[in-house]
């Protein structure tokens, strides 16, 4: 019988993607966002392999971005970020003209900011978890993915304090948790830990833990201080390895928890989640904190973004009191 040598296999793109990003302890939304860049990139090229292509494509792709799609300048930036990681940690396919390819710059806009009793009409028009996870919104001024992220581990009690973790590690900080969701959150905690030791009698209860840690500790994701604060109501399952989490609870119907009160408050501005946090920030400053420890709170690298807030707390037109105010 005649020898017929053995025809290698081509290796799979996206199982080599998702094994450096993991490699590289990126986050797993960050893991979700570049897989359907790199994936949109392919099909606006015809389905060619992006090894066939290079910058050329990469600035049409973007070009089509900016112009055809209209889209934001982060979400451009993003799209850039994930097709620059594509060729350069996964393709070994250094593209300089793409390094060097400059950010777009978004334009800086003016927070919208709640009034007291404005953020009051909202909380009040919520309950529950969804109450809770906006109050630690305003309260502590998180963002939306940092508070839905927030593991038990996290939250200190004793001096009022919430470690806001960066997933890959290179940017936590520590905010204020407010004294009057101390009892609240202690009480939903127990209603949480019920039903990890629920999982835990069926065999499941873990929950997704950075690859860092997971090699120093390997079962830290059984721990109950790993557990998230706000998990989510169903058990999900990586496709990639089978694995069974109970992941955090999803942004969504929070988002339009917030934005209905609003409507309900007859709230006429562009409401979403971080507005609460937006809110906070300029509290703050109304209420003469230090712009550096208001900038710290917020986790901002830039004093710059921080200033942005007090624009908008001056009482009136640029803190001008009108002259028919005063006659």
């Amino acid at each position: 019988m005649a020898y017929t040598p053995e025809v290698k296999q081509p290796i799979k793109l996206f199982p080599l993607i998702v094994d450096r990003l993991r490699t590289l302890n990126y986050s797993q939304r960050t893991e979700e966002a570049y897989i359907q860049w790199i994936k949109r990139y392919i099909l606006h090229h015809g389905k060619r392999h992006p090894r066939e292509m290079g910058v050329a494509e990469v600035e049409d792709f973007l070009t089509h971005l900016a112009i055809e799609k209209t889209v934001a300048a982060s979400t451009q930036n993003q799209a850039k970020s994930a097709l620059h990681f594509l060729y350069d940690e996964v393709l070994g396919q250094r593209l300089p003209a793409l390094e060097n390819m400059s950010k777009v710059k978004a334009q800086k806009r003016l927070p919208v900011v709640l009034s007291p009793q404005e953020v009051q009409a909202i909380l009040s028009g919520l309950d529950g978890a969804r109450w809770l996870m906006a109050s630690l919104l305003y309260g502590s001024g998180l963002k939306v993915m940092e508070c839905l992220r927030l593991r038990v581990a996290d939250i200190d009690f004793s001096r009022l304090e919430i470690l806001v973790r960066d997933e890959q590690g290179y940017k936590n900080r520590i905010t204020l948790l407010a004294s009057s969701l101390v009892n609240p959150l202690q009480l939903h905690l127990q209603a949480v830990e019920a039903l990890f030791r629920d999982d835990l009698s069926k065999g499941l209860g873990e929950v997704w833990m950075p690859p860092a840690l997971v090699k120093k500790q390997a079962t830290s994701g059984k721990d109950w201080a790993w557990q998230y604060v706000f998990p989510a109501s169903r058990l999900s399952v990586v496709q990639t390895s089978g694995a069974v989490y109970r992941h955090h609870a999803d942004e969504k119907p929070l988002q339009r928890a917030i934005k209905k009160a609003a409507e309900h408050a007859r709230i006429h501005k562009q409401v979403s989640p971080n507005v609460l946090r937006h809110s906070f920030a300029a509290h703050l400053l109304q209420g003469g904190q230090a712009l550096k420890t208001v900038q710290q709170l917020m986790g901002h690298a830039d004093e710059s973004t921080t200033l942005l807030y007090t624009k908008v707390v001056m009482t009136g037109g640029r803190g001008v009191a009108s002259p028919l105010d005063v006659i």
